[in-house]
This record gives C-alpha cells, structure tokens and sequence, in this order.
C-alpha cells in the first residue's frame, strides 16, 4: 500500500471536502473529491442523479469509482457520505489507504449543512431527525473503515488538519 493514500470518511457536512483541500495542500498531495468526479462522470448533480436513477444505481456507480481510485489515486481522497454502506467500499478503503473519519455528531452537521439544497438524503421534512437516523446507521461503519478518528466539534479548520497530521506523524506514515 501507498503510504501516501489517505481517504476521508465521514457524514455528509462532517468537512472532508474542506479538510481534504487543506490535507492535500499541506501534505503536498493531490486531492479527488469522489463526488465531484463522479457528477463529471454521470453528467448531471448527484441529486439529479438521485432523483432520476435511485440511491442503488448511484451506490453502483460509486462502489466502482472507489475501487479504481484505492488501486490509483496517491494523495487524498475525499469521499461521499455513503461510501460505507456498501462492503466492498469499506474494505477496499481500508485494505488500500489510511483512512481518516471526520466523526461530527448530527448536531453539528446540522448547523453547518441546514442551508445547503444539494444534500440529497437531507431533503427531508425534519432534516435533524434524518442526520441522527445516518449517524446511528453510519457512524459503525465509519469506525470499522477508519484507521483514525478525528472529533471534529469546534475546532478551527487548521486545527483539524494539524490534528490529522499528529495522528499520521504518531503513526510514523509522515
């Protein structure tokens, strides 16, 4: 294994496309966000895509991309909300890269994700209810695939880039 493949897991709104792009620029790595590409890839927003093809075609499409991109990408990975859900997602992330989970409790999801109109899964009647539905569901997978946790909370966004940092300097992968 590459000991420069990172992937970020964690709650849609828990920061890994903000915390990877700080990631990848300290590091000095490269950055794919697994949901950017895979809109170019589909044509259209994962919410279309959602709305049009289900949650089950979208999770097939994106079980490939992880595949390809764990046998790939070396630098950071910022993956979707969902990727645990399926198994083969967990292990290839896990066999193939350090994986870091953004662990942020639902509440705070919430504050930061309730203005956002391009989470799927949170256009709900009662959003919050559906944030603690993901993080019961969810949040054993995330520890099952991660090989750090990092409590997001309230720190600063360097903050949590530097406690990512430590986490892999401690582990002797810097």
């Amino acid at each position: 294994m590459n000991l420069m493949r990172l992937a970020l897991i964690g709650l849609p709104g828990s920061g890994k496309s903000t915390v990877g792009r700080q990631l990848a620029r300290r590091l000095q790595l490269g950055l794919i966000d697994t949901d950017q590409l895979l809109e170019q890839r589909l044509g259209c927003s994962i919410r279309d895509f959602f709305a049009n093809e289900g949650e089950s075609r979208f999770r097939d499409v994106e079980e490939q991309l992880v595949d390809e991109l764990t046998q790939t990408h070396d630098g950071v990975l910022s993956t979707g909300g969902g990727v645990v859900l399926r198994a083969p997602n967990r292990e290839h992330l896990h066999q193939r890269c350090h994986v870091i989970y953004l662990r942020s409790t639902p509440e705070e999801v919430y504050r930061r994700v309730r203005h956002d109109q391009n989470r799927p899964l949170l256009q709900v009647e009662d959003p919050m209810q559906r944030l603690r539905e993901l993080f019961v569901l969810r949040d054993p997978l995330y520890q099952e695939t991660a090989h750090f946790t990092v409590e997001t909370g309230r720190p600063s966004l360097a903050t949590l880039v530097n406690m990512i940092v430590m986490q892999l300097e401690l582990a002797g992968l810097l």
